[in-house]
């Protein structure tokens, strides 16, 4: 994990975001990683699907991910933002219960180039995430991985990483939902002199 370094999703890692996500053919049927977004029909139907949405909202400031860099080459990423910016979630009615209050933060997505699975990569990304969460002024993040209880699952079925991993990076588990999925969270102090410290 070390020698990997972690670099914000922004205008000027647009590139190397976009490469990676090329190299996979657009990373789950050509998403780009704006299924949690806000439905493009709703919000820009002026823009095409995939590619030019999600650098619409990047450029606008409206998409974060934590992208880990070996060298000048992203290899993975973690999708995060407020509930605002990331508005879709896999059963909601099951995750927004009675009495739920919603988090600050959400990590909806995570993602690794297929050369770099099972190398660390994904808990690099989520530290990474946790970090500029941390710097923009902490708060609840929530997390929805998947609860495998220790049998190995092909990393095409994990957008979320594990409950496992989830729960060594200090996320406790509120409840399950769905098939397989959770809902965990992890309060996440400010760092001092970000923006909430």
């Amino acid at each position: 994990m070390s020698t990997y370094e972690i670099r914000a999703l922004g205008p000027d890692t647009w590139d190397a975001f976009a490469a990676l996500a090329e190299k996979h053919n657009g990373v789950w049927g050509g998403c780009f990683c704006t299924y949690f977004h806000p439905p493009r029909a709703v919000v820009h139907p002026e823009v095409e699907p995939g590619r030019p949405y999600k650098e619409l909202l990047v450029r606008e400031g409206q998409a974060h991910a934590a992208l880990v860099f070996d060298g000048d080459v992203a290899v993975g990423w973690a999708e995060y933002g407020p509930p605002s910016e990331l508005v879709r979630i896999y059963h909601r009615k099951e995750v927004e219960t009675e009495g739920y209050t919603p988090p600050d933060y959400r990590i909806t997505c995570l993602f690794v180039d297929r050369d770099y699975r099972r190398k660390g990569v994904g808990a690099a990304a989520v530290h990474g995430a946790l970090d500029l969460i941390a710097a923009a002024g902490g708060g609840v993040v929530e997390t929805y991985p998947k609860d495998n209880q220790g049998k190995r699952v092909s990393a095409s079925f994990l957008h979320n990483g594990t409950r496992n991993m989830f729960e060594k990076i200090g996320f406790d588990y509120v409840h399950s939902k769905g098939k397989d999925s959770t809902v965990m969270r992890k309060k996440v102090r400010a760092k001092r002199g970000s923006a909430g410290g």
